[in-house]
């Protein structure tokens, strides 16, 4: 063997243990982790951020799950799935006192089936209620009962099941005053304190979330959640992390603080997550929308990887063709990774780009 090939041969070694000793795979370990395949010829998603010790998680809801081709990429690019309104209120009592668990439990056997996590949402919100809880006036008494119960009935019925609970979802108005919810107007500020105890009452492994969107810059509601989670901490209320939901447009601008403000959580001891992520854009998408939306996602991406509390990302649904964006905002969308067609757009390799 010319003593070239020698030296080659031995610095592709020390270079491998280098490698190995820094904790990358190299070799066969690594080609069966990427789980090369016909149609899957790189690692997924999850594959890439687990290697961050991160998810990287999708929102799914039932009536899409008849979508087969749709159903494949979200069983193999995805460890964290959240049912996008299968556990909310208005799905698991819809009348008082009768639970359903038909749409939350179909999405969880989804998520056992590919052996994904679920977080779970959500269990305190002032939207989707059933019309039993808003159309009628409640002593405190009477709501704090209720709460209490509906709270532990679900909790307990996924107990082992999720990953975490979005315990009170959004409830701080832009200025940082608290929304004026019937939860709160009945029961006062006190109500996100006994939720979080309910619940880690009846599941003491979950993690407890509190979940909002723009709170992803440091500003007036952010600010409002970290003197909340500061409270909370002090107190010893059970609470693990803040969601930053990271619903994003365009035209709004890029929330530059994000890092800071994903850091001074972590700095109370907290969890954080990008919880419920896209991007939308006015229609039509062009190539320089497309291209500033992908580097938006990357950023976006890479500001979770850089905070060690950030536990990871899960994209609002993963395709256009699901979007809740154009419904709610018209003339507005392209939000998501993957387009219309399922076809994987500049956002979706600006994602790798930032795992890899």
């Amino acid at each position: 063997m010319p003593s070239t090939v020698r030296t080659r041969l031995r610095l592709a070694g020390a270079l491998a243990a280098v490698l190995v000793a820094a904790g990358i795979v190299t070799g066969p370990a690594a080609q069966a982790h990427e789980r090369p395949g016909p149609g899957n010829p790189r690692a997924t998603l999850a594959e890439l951020a687990h290697r961050h010790g991160r998810y990287f998680g999708s929102a799914t809801d039932n009536p899409e799950l008849t979508d087969a081709a749709y159903t494949k990429i979200l069983g193999r690019e995805f460890d964290m799935i959240t049912p996008g309104n299968g556990m909310k209120w208005y799905a698991t009592e819809p009348q008082q006192g009768v639970f359903d668990w038909t749409a939350g439990d179909e999405i969880v056997a989804l998520a056992r089936e590919h052996r994904q996590k679920v977080r779970a949402h959500t269990l305190v919100w002032h939207s989707q209620l059933p019309d039993w809880i808003t159309g009628r006036e409640w002593t405190p008494d009477e709501l704090r009962a209720v709460l209490k119960k509906h709270i532990q009935t679900e909790v307990r019925h996924y107990r082992g099941k999720v990953y975490s609970w979005d315990v009170v979802n959004e409830a701080f108005n832009e200025d940082g005053t608290y929304r004026e919810t019937v939860f709160y107007k009945t029961l006062g500020p006190g109500y996100i304190a006994d939720a979080l105890r309910w619940a880690h009452e009846a599941d003491p492994k979950a993690k407890l979330y509190l979940n909002d969107y723009n709170i992803e810059a440091v500003g007036p509601k952010s600010d409002a959640y970290y003197a909340l989670a500061k409270e909370l901490k002090a107190g010893r209320v059970p609470l693990d992390g803040i969601g930053l939901q990271a619903h994003l447009a365009l035209q709004y601008g890029y929330p530059t603080t994000l890092q800071d403000n994903l850091r001074r959580f972590a700095r109370l001891g907290l969890d954080t997550a990008l919880t419920e992520v896209d991007v939308r854009m006015p229609l039509p998408a062009t190539d320089e929308k497309l291209a500033q939306q992908a580097d938006w996602y990357r950023d976006l991406t890479e500001a979770c990887l850089t905070v060690r509390r950030c536990v990871g990302v899960t994209v609002w649904d993963y395709t256009d063709k699901y979007s809740w964006i154009p419904a709610v905002f018209p003339g507005q969308g392209a939000a998501l990774p993957w387009d219309e067609q399922l076809a994987p757009k500049p956002a979706y390799r600006a994602i790798r780009e930032a795992l890899s």
